[in-house]
């Protein structure tokens, strides 16, 4: 028997189109859509299991988040959301697939690091999800791990110019792995901030007396992020390779990927809410509260924010992904009293997406349709999910998300469904919120109400990158 739902009377919103359709799906997929009151549409109702009323809403893909961190080994401690509370909580926001990364531990292989992650998250996932890997040890045995894995679809690689010790590469590593996924199709994604000088100024600010979270942006200075993208930029150059730098937080950041793009280079960038919202008053916050926004890339000065909102109406900027790496102030930020070094870096931010960014809309910073862009459509074509995800057409899952535009909300720890203590965006009002959510035809928000499960998210291989040149 084929299950049918129709979803009808709303106004259909993609990257490409706004139209007023109802929308037919057929075992877990989009079959058709159909104008509203047409005699095809009005014959779907006759022969469908569910219809699900969408006047007066938005119909929209599912968001594809392609940065988060769940249960995450940091700073002796792991970030706070495990894959069931943070995939439940990514279907709350209206995100319906995110991409998490897998870990190498040095002296490991790349295989154990992925064979780690998939055992957090099997039948633990409410949504799809997938995964990129960190490389944290690059050397002839994981360079040719990296063309096995782009084979079985795990198709982009992260690399940090940040944390010593940890994850960091030197430039031969980076330019080793670069050339390598020039060869096999893969992705590198890149944390580009020189964390071998910002070492040094947390040294000395240590030193001085100044241990308050409100350091931790000053010394990661905004010059050392330019300085790394730059640097990797030119590697990929290089090797020949396409980039993409996570998280970009500053206007001398993005200039660097503006120049490259303007060369005609595959290179692109991806910022996240907390760098448009979010300022180093934030992290300036007394008693100890600037924890709450400590991450890395830090929090910029509010100047910062107009040119990273302008970089996405250019398309200099491509991606909006979270970054989501949530810690309880209590007894997890609060490891960094004294010492804003040891605050670990992350902030929680997985269902405040797609809010946050119709929040944009209403303020005219940007489209409708940039914002299923950004949101949804880019992020799916980044890394390999298209048109399987991140649209409404014909053969893609049914990902769908009702949305009312007008709905009134504040945002709070107290009605949040994240596993975290605090929201960065405590008592922030929005206009517009999530109302039903679908997962491959599968109601996983019904009016409000999570009717998921932990084990209906799918694992999803993934293919290459469609934007490379």
């Amino acid at each position: 028997m084929v299950s049918r739902t129709v979803v009808r009377g709303g106004l259909v919103i993609t990257a490409a189109d706004e139209i007023h359709a109802d929308v037919l799906v057929e075992d877990g997929r989009i079959a058709a859509l159909a104008a509203h009151g047409s005699p095809t549409a009005a014959g779907w109702g006759e022969s469908a299991d569910r219809i699900l009323d969408a006047t007066g809403r938005y119909v929209i893909p599912g968001g594809v988040d392609a940065h988060t961190h769940l249960d995450f080994p940091f700073g002796g401690t792991f970030s706070s959301d495990n894959f069931e509370t943070g995939t439940r909580a990514a279907a709350w926001g209206g995100t319906t697939t995110l991409i998490d990364f897998a870990v190498q531990s040095r002296g490991k292989s790349l295989r154990a690091g992925l064979d780690t992650w998939h055992a957090k998250s099997d039948a633990q996932c409410a949504i799809d999800y997938a995964f990129h890997m960190i490389l944290s040890d690059v050397n002839e045995h994981t360079l040719k791990e990296m063309d096995l894995l782009v084979a079985e679809g795990v198709t982009s690689f992260k690399l940090f110019t940040a944390y010593p010790g940890v994850f960091y590469s030197d430039d031969g590593q980076i330019l080793r792995a670069m050339q390598r996924s020039a060869d096999n199709g893969g992705l590198v994604m890149m944390h580009a901030e020189n964390g071998i000088a910002i070492d040094v100024l947390v040294e000395q600010a240590l030193a001085e007396g100044r241990t308050d979270p409100r350091y931790h942006g000053e010394v990661r200075r905004v010059l050392l992020e330019a300085e790394a993208t730059h640097r990797t930029i030119q590697l990929a150059r290089v090797a020949g390779a396409p980039l993409y730098v996570v998280h970009v937080s500053a206007e001398e950041a993005l200039a660097e990927i503006a120049q490259a793009r303007d060369k005609g280079l595959n290179v692109f960038g991806e910022t996240c809410p907390q760098y448009l919202f979010l300022s180093t008053d934030n992290l300036a916050e007394p008693d100890f509260e600037g924890a709450k926004y400590v991450c890395s890339t830090p929090l910029r000065p509010r100047e910062h924010q107009e040119a990273l909102w302008r970089g996405l109406r250019t398309n200099d900027l491509q991606v909006v992904s979270t970054d989501h790496c949530p810690f309880c102030f209590q007894g997890q930020k609060e490891l960094g009293r004294g010492d804003f070094s040891k605050i670990p870096n992350g902030m929680p931010g997985v269902e405040n997406r797609m809010d946050l960014l119709h929040q944009a809309v209403v303020e005219g910073r940007i489209s409708r349709r940039r914002w299923i862009e950004i949101a949804c459509a880019t992020p799916a074509r980044m890394f390999g999910l298209y048109p399987k995800k991140g649209t409404i057409a014909p053969g893609a899952d049914a990902d769908l998300v009702l949305y009312d535009p007008t709905a009134q909300q504040t945002l709070s720890a107290e009605t949040h469904h994240m596993n975290v203590d605090y929201s960065a965006y405590e008592g922030k009002q929005l206009t517009g919120q999530v109302e039903t959510v679908l997962s491959r035809g599968e109601l996983v928000i019904d009016r409000r109400q999570f009717t998921g499960r932990a084990g209906h998210g799918q694992y999803i291989p993934r293919g290459t990158c469609q934007y490379l040149i």
